[in-house]
């Protein structure tokens, strides 16, 4: 049975395309949570007065892809300690978080958060809490690397960042 997580790593064009690649995700999907507005935009996002985050909702088989594993790939391909940005990206739209959506996704959420902090000397920023609402981004956002590999931003941020994931996690491209 499939399960939903929603997860935000800085830009989500660049999780998006990480978590395409991994074999059991069934869907990913570039959007916007954890904010105070209704159906809120790229462009109100970006102004830092939503308190909504890039995020990614990821729908996955456990039986071959369990929790645990997709947390790993998710601490994996960003820097939980950098609060409210990921490299040149700032803004609290670029903030670690993550959005479980069933309560027996919580302790999982939180051992992974835990073991992840022995690897760092400084604090994890990753907030967790339960889902409240996810809204899908708007359609040019979405596989917007799968549609844009020759931009810049793609070449530049997206393709070393998904080149290091899959290094990292031994991931294969799977057939869309």
């Amino acid at each position: 049975m499939t399960q939903t997580i929603v997860l935000g790593a800085g830009c989500f064009w660049c999780s998006e395309a990480v978590f395409s690649l991994v074999e059991g995700v069934e869907s990913a999907v570039p959007g916007y949570a954890g904010g105070h507005t209704t159906d809120p935009t790229y462009e109100e996002v970006c102004t830092d007065r939503t308190g909504h985050a890039e995020v990614v909702k990821v729908q996955f088989d456990p039986e071959k892809i369990p929790l645990g594993d997709l947390l790993e790939i998710f601490f994996g391909m960003h820097d939980p300690t950098q609060g409210n940005r990921q490299g040149d990206d700032i803004g609290t739209q670029y903030r670690s978080v993550i959005y479980f959506t069933a309560p027996e996704q919580e302790a999982t959420v939180k051992e992974s958060v835990k073991e992840t902090q022995g690897s760092y000397s400084k604090p994890l920023t990753t907030e967790v809490k339960q889902l409240g609402k996810f809204y899908p981004a708007e359609e040019y956002h979405m596989k917007y690397f799968a549609r844009n590999p020759d931009r810049a931003y793609c070449k530049l941020v997206i393709s070393p960042k998904v080149q290091k994931v899959r290094k990292k996690f031994g991931l294969e491209m799977k057939l869309q």
